[in-house]
């Protein structure tokens, strides 16, 4: 089988807040069509990971390539990467109409076709009817799927999620599904940040776990297995992360809650 170029390249990445280091000499390469879930404790690291790759964070130590060119050198991959962040500003006083043109016109595409790709992905996620509403009159859920098809937009080769099924329906959240694993087929890369466990085990066909600005395992789930580790992918997390007193914890505050306190 024809080896897939690599298509991200991280080099001794090294990022300092202050005196604090939070990534220390991080390296991954990722390839054409993989499916990565990256995962790690709230402060691991992995939203400034994401960040200096798409060039919103600048000032870091090591070596960032995409699609082969430095990304201090030029920014041309900015067009060929879709985003949806944790938590993003949307335009709410514009209609999705409006919001979707708009963004396929920041990636070059014309009205006609933005509008008629857009109005085509609404239906396909069962909010068509609300394409000439105001964004604001949209639930959590509608939100978050308008920031999904504008990532989409452009066809992009690397698609950066970050907790990108937050207030979605179930139904919605199977079909996004398949719609990743059509597009890793199609040789899309994906990028898949989460701290929903259960997603990431079934969605990813690698897992790297970063801790402490570090990454901690790299592979998929039967590789991490390997490593003497066992059972599901939320106790290989506990395990790696040091976190062993989920138990104890909640044991504690059911007590606090039924009186015990």
């Amino acid at each position: 089988m024809e080896e897939r170029e690599n298509i991200i390249e991280i080099s001794h990445l090294r990022k300092f807040f202050g005196q604090k280091m939070v990534l220390k000499d991080v390296n991954l390469q990722v390839k054409r069509g993989q499916i990565i879930g990256y995962i790690g404790p709230n402060g691991a690291g992995k939203s400034t990971t994401v960040k200096i790759l798409l060039g919103l964070i600048e000032d870091y130590e090591g070596s960032i390539k995409i699609f082969g060119k430095d990304i201090k050198e030029s920014i041309d991959y900015k067009g060929k990467i879709g985003y949806v962040p944790e938590t993003a500003d949307i335009y709410e006083n514009l209609t999705a109409r409006e919001y979707l043109t708009f963004i396929g016109g920041l990636y070059g595409i014309d009205y006609e076709t933005a509008d008629a790709k857009s109005i085509k992905l609404m239906g396909m996620f069962g909010i068509d009817d609300v394409y000439d509403a105001r964004i604001s009159s949209y639930s959590k859920g509608m939100k978050q799927k308008t920031l999904i098809i504008s990532s989409l937009l452009n066809d992009p080769e690397i698609l950066f999620l970050d907790e990108p099924l937050s207030g979605i329906d179930a139904n919605s959240v199977i079909v996004f599904k398949e719609v990743l694993d059509e597009l890793a087929k199609m040789g899309k890369t994906i990028f898949y940040s989460s701290h929903i466990m259960e997603v990431v085990e079934k969605l990813s066909d690698r897992i790297v776990l970063i801790s402490e600005g570090e990454i901690v395992a790299d592979g998929n789930l039967e590789d991490i297995r390997k490593q003497s580790l066992e059972g599901s992918l939320e106790e290989i997390f506990n395990e790696l992360t040091g976190f062993d007193k989920h138990k104890e914890i909640a044991k504690e505050m059911v007590s606090v809650i039924s009186g015990g306190f």
